[in-house]
This record gives structure tokens, sequence and C-alpha cells, in this order.
């Protein structure tokens, strides 16, 4: 695949997310097909791998350290700190935490290079920005480790352009990863372009939509307890089956221009410029693949145009995140 810069790396065009083998829309997938999937991924060429602390409260860490590591040296390696599962009532069960201390921040990428079996770590984002702690005091830990040679840059997640600004007072950043696609728009607003004044490389996560963009027919009714979707005011009852409606069209010009859904999808994040990485999410190694040939899809100015006139985020029904999780980010919009 053609590639592009993230931060001071060369990585494919479209990288993976590692969250959906583990975490967030149902129960982990088979261990045997998690590894398939990575190694595929590998194979096809992707060199952009992204995974959490959170992921799994640290399986997908663990997966992407015993398959990958002994290939280590053919790919940049992307993970998070600050927010991770903790047992808080002392009764052996996680719960999602978001700490950006310092001392918390050190303690999980020491945890972290254990699980991932390397010794550094090329991209290290703050997943959250705890609000109770400045961003240059979590940001000046995440430095301390760079000096230390545990990572090797910086990244930060679901943070505004003021936020960026502060952080990469404090010490470069190198990627700043939160949601985009044509359903969420909010990096447009501003840190789009201030990612673009600061030269830090953006990072598009759910590019599909969560599975909306992809073509694939989606059952709310019949979400399980474990998915994120279940809480997302634009897959709720009432909102979905507005928002359902906008697909006709959509799938209508993927059928035109004569790729997928989901490859139309990811063509249209990287047409709107070379810093831009897309890192959609799979189980199957059948999408992977579909995927991963979004790169040879062109669109004309005019297609670009039809496409933002059917598919934004001033039409789509619903916000991303609920009330709590909205006040948990930091991006203009939630």
């Amino acid at each position: 695949m053609r590639p592009r810069q993230l931060g001071p790396f060369t990585v494919s065009a479209i990288g993976l997310g590692c969250m959906n083998i583990c975490h967030a829309y149902g129960a982990p997938v088979p261990r045997e097909q998690a590894e398939a999937l990575l190694r595929a991924a590998l194979d096809a060429g992707v060199t952009h791998f992204d995974t959490a602390a959170l992921y799994g409260f640290g399986l997908s860490e663990t997966l992407v350290g015993e398959v990958l590591s002994p290939f280590r040296d053919r790919f940049v390696l992307a993970s998070k700190c600050g927010m991770q599962g903790v047992d808080v009532n002392g009764d052996g069960k996680l719960v999602r935490v978001i700490d950006g201390r310092p001392a918390t921040l050190k303690a999980t990428c020491e945890a972290a290079l254990k699980r991932l079996r390397t010794e550094v770590i090329d991209l290290y984002y703050l997943h959250r920005w705890d609000k109770q702690v400045p961003i240059e005091d979590s940001v000046g830990a995440l430095a301390d480790l760079v000096h230390e040679g545990k990572i090797r840059s910086i990244g930060l997640s679901e943070v505004s352009a003021a936020t960026l600004r502060r952080a990469h007072a404090v010490h470069p950043i190198a990627a700043l990863q939160t949601e985009y696609s044509l359903w969420t728009r909010n990096p447009e607003i501003a840190v789009l372009d201030a990612c673009r004044e600061l030269g830090v490389s953006f990072v598009a996560f759910s590019p599909l939509g969560r599975g909306f963009l992809s073509g694939q027919s989606i059952d709310v009714a019949a979400l399980g307890p474990q998915d994120i979707r279940k809480t997302m005011p634009r897959f709720l009852p009432g909102a979905f089956e507005r928002n359902e409606s906008l697909l006709p069209d959509y799938l209508a010009l993927a059928d035109e221009v004569g790729c997928t859904p989901a490859q139309l999808a990811l063509a249209w994040l990287l047409h709107q410029g070379e810093d831009i990485l897309p890192i959609p999410g799979t189980t199957r190694i059948d999408h992977l693949q579909e995927n991963m040939a979004a790169v040879d899809v062109h669109l004309s100015a005019a297609m670009l145009t039809r496409l933002d006139a059917i598919m934004n985020d001033r039409i789509v029904v619903g916000n991303r995140y609920n009330e709590q999780a909205n006040r948990e980010v930091d991006t203009e919009t939630n």
C-alpha cells in the first residue's frame, strides 16, 4: 500500500485498529481467529497496529504481543494509556477508569511493554485527558518515557485544538487520534487545522461509523449487552431508523464508483488529506482485505461533493456519545 507519515514513521495508508478483537462490540473473538487476523494484516502490508491498555483490559495488547512480536521490526506499534481496567472495589472485577496521573501512566507503560513483548512502544497515546490532572503533567510523564527510551513518540486521543497546543508546548506531539468519518465531522471544526499547523499526524478511528457505513445490516434491537453502540444516541431506536434512511443514496454512490460501501467510506477519508490515517477495526480477514483495497479507489471532486451532501453530521440524527462519555472527551463538539 502507498505509505503515509505517522509522526516520524512511514506506515501503510490504512492501519489496523485492534479493539474489535476483544472489546466494545461483544465478547472477544476466539483466540485462533484473532491470531489469524493479526497475521493476515501483517501479510497484507499493514505496518500500523493500534491497541490500548483499555481494550479487553490488557487482552488486546497481550494478543498483539504474542502474535506479532516475532516480526517487531516490520511494523509501527501504537498503544495507549490513561484509561484502563482497575479493580476499584477489590472484588476482582475490573472497571474502566480514566487516570492521567504521571505515576499511573508510567506504571501502565511498564505493564504494556511486558504484554506487548517489546522494549519500546513507537507511539504512545494519552487515551483520554484526565481533567483532574493538568495536561502538561500527563504529557510531561510521557516525555519522561521518551527520554528513558520506553516510548519513541507521544500521541493524544479525543482532545481539542486548545489542549493539543498546550500539550505540544511541553513535548512535540506526533499524532492526534479521534473519531472521523463521513458521519462524524468533529475534527473539521478546529483540530484538523491545528494538527496541520503543528505538523501532527491525524489518525481516524471508527472510520466506518462503527459499522454503519460498511453496508452490513445492523439490527440495533439485537445488539448484545457488551456492545457499546447500545448507549450511543445514533444507534438508539428512533434515531437509528432515521439514520438508516440515509443509506440508500450512499449505497447507490458506492455502486456508481464500483466499490463496496466500506471502501467508499475509507476512500473518502484518504482523500481528505495525506496526513490522515484511518485505522478500521475488524474481526474478519475478508473485511480486512476489503478495507485494504480502499487505497485503490479514486474519487473525483464531483463525487466527493456528492458524498458530502448525502452523508454528514448536519443530517445524521444523534450525538456520537451519550452524556457521560461526552463529559469524558475534550473535543470541540462531542
